[in-house]
């Protein structure tokens, strides 16, 4: 590669992995920037990064998390909803009356990776993938903190899946709530299968729902490691399913 060259392949990476701001508040969400404002995590919108990498390539370098026939390396943490592992799917159901509940991989030391799963609602649901998860005990009791990429379900009208919410620790890290937003927040299929895409290099974090960037984030360095955890909310009902749960470790 000739010197013009390595300059010009080394800026335009520098280009693409700049952050960029807005301060556009989307004037269908102010209901919602009224409601979520005062969250601890809540960032303001002047202050918020852009997401404008387009999706990691996902096809080398990945291991799967499910071999697809049983929950092996996978356990249950805070509630008693269930997980169960069918057809090359991981289904979660809700159990009534009980706390939110996350199969959670067995390794707890996940950093840097790209992680990507699909999912698809069956009876509708708050959801989401926990990532840098960490867990707190009290007693007989389990709590689930952390990010999560939330995946809200498919009946409400806020459409922030992709985002990133402070699961037990504060509220939104990074709402869906910017004029830059629109078009993630029209990507999920309200009938099919969704793509979720988190890559996580040091405190930067980037999410792209269905291949549109959805989130773009700068932790503090509490979560800098964890386990992954699939979500099921605490609700009256519902059922999701995964499939394709796939890593690339970038620790390494």
């Amino acid at each position: 590669m000739g010197p013009l060259k390595f300059f010009t392949t080394l800026l335009a990476s520098a280009v693409l992995s700049a952050p960029a701001f807005s301060g556009t508040l989307e004037p269908t969400q102010k209901d919602w920037y009224q409601k979520y404002k005062t969250q601890k995590n809540a960032p303001k919108p002047e202050a918020m990064l852009l997401n404008t990498n387009p999706e990691p390539d996902l096809k080398t370098g990945f291991v799967s998390l499910f071999n697809g026939k049983d929950l092996d390396g996978w356990e249950s943490r805070g509630g008693q909803s269930t997980f169960v592992a069918k057809d090359g799917m991981i289904i979660g159901t809700c159990v009534p009356d009980t706390p939110s509940t996350y199969l959670s991989t067995k390794k707890v030391d996940y950093s840097d990776f790209i992680f990507t799963c699909e999912m698809q609602w069956i009876v509708d649901i708050n959801s989401g993938v926990m990532f840098h998860a960490q867990e707190k005990k009290t007693g007989s009791l389990s709590t689930v903190l952390g990010p999560q990429a939330e995946m809200e379900g498919i009946s409400g009208d806020r459409h922030w899946s992709g985002g990133i919410y402070g699961q037990d620790c504060g509220g939104y890290f990074y709402p869906l709530w910017l004029v830059e937003h629109a078009k993630v927040r029209a990507a999920l299929d309200l009938k099919g299968w969704n793509r979720i895409t988190i890559e996580s290099r040091g405190k930067e974090v980037r999410t792209w729902l269905n291949g549109v960037p959805a989130a773009h984030w700068m932790d503090d360095g509490t979560y800098a490691k964890g386990f992954f955890g699939l979500q099921i909310h605490k609700a009256a009902k519902g059922e999701v399913h995964w499939r394709n749960l796939m890593l690339k470790d970038l620790a390494h």
